[in-house]
């Protein structure tokens, strides 16, 4: 089994201390509201230390808005946000198209990540360059530093953009979809990072619609413009909780509950459909081990 199939945080070192440390980021009775159109609303949950935090949810359901909020991109509408004092976050928003312009090399994306700490007008230090070296080869694009960017595959890029993430060690690391639409190496190689950023202490929430996925994470949120259910894998992913969520694309057969394709393919998937390019959910927990495959006209 790879590291990345066990659930994230599962091998961290227990902590020192007797006392549990303060969350990282807790939210009271947060909402966020654009007109008349209510994003998230009345939240309130806390994100631990060391921690994993898969947020699942349809498009519109709030996931974008809850990473947003947790990396001080965007202020609720009400209530409060507490961070701890000192964390550095890190914040990895979902791939559309939006880095086709960059006409820079993979080294210099890298390099963005020291801004972070240091600044934009602050030089770039020997440790700096050691450091870009070192998440360079972790995630395996050492043999793409003068590449142009916008050259590369989808799944090149996102390893360049979680390796610029990781300069500086943030201890809370927000994905957004980090996996969807990527092949299965790039998808196992991030996968494999997220597994060992967590079993340091890191905090990682991270957005998807891969059910599967979001099993490996010690904690699912379940969002519909609100929080649906929270807690383990195994009391969240569960049918009744998933219908609230995605209403009418979650069918049923029998004891297997199939996430439909939240983007308007008009596909049911379950899980034997794990294919690298496929950003649909999959299967619920529990189900029997036969698997087929449904299609139904939009």
């Amino acid at each position: 089994m790879s590291r990345s199939d066990q659930i994230y945080g599962a091998t961290r070192a227990p902590s020192g201390s007797a006392s549990s440390p303060a969350p990282v980021v807790t939210f009271s009775e947060v909402a966020v509201r654009y007109g008349d159109v209510i994003a998230i609303d009345r939240t309130s949950t806390a994100f631990e230390p060391g921690s994993s935090v898969a947020l699942v949810g349809a498009n519109g359901s709030g996931k974008s808005t809850v990473l947003r909020l947790l990396a001080g991109l965007s202020s609720p509408t009400t209530g409060d946000i507490k961070r701890s004092a000192g964390i550095e976050a890190a914040f990895i928003a979902q791939q559309h198209g939006q880095h086709d312009w960059m006409p820079l090399p993979v080294e210099e994306v890298l390099r963005m990540g020291c801004y972070r700490r240091r600044g934009l007008l602050r030089r770039i230090t020997g440790d700096d360059r050691a450091e870009i070296r070192q998440v360079a080869e972790r995630l395996a694009v050492s043999n793409l530093m003068h590449r142009s960017f916008s050259e590369l595959s989808g799944g090149q890029r996102q390893r360049v953009l979680v390796a610029q993430s990781l300069i500086g060690s943030p201890r809370l690391l927000l994905l957004d979809e980090p996996i969807t639409g990527l092949d299965l190496p790039s998808q196992e190689a991030i996968l494999e990072i997220i597994a060992e950023e967590v079993a340091k202490g890191v905090t990682v929430v991270f957005s998807t619609h891969h059910l599967e996925e979001a099993a490996r994470a010690e904690r699912v949120m379940l969002l519909a413009g609100c929080v649906i259910a929270d807690g383990t894998p195994e009391e969240v992913l569960r049918p009744e909780h998933l219908a609230k969520a995605f209403g009418g694309r979650l069918l049923r057969f029998e004891s297997e509950a199939l996430l439909v394709d939240d983007h308007g393919h008009g596909h049911a998937h379950d899980a034997s459909d794990s294919g690298g390019h496929d950003d649909v959910g999959h299967r619920h927990l529990h189900e029997p081990e036969h698997q087929h495959e449904t299609h139904r006209d939009s």
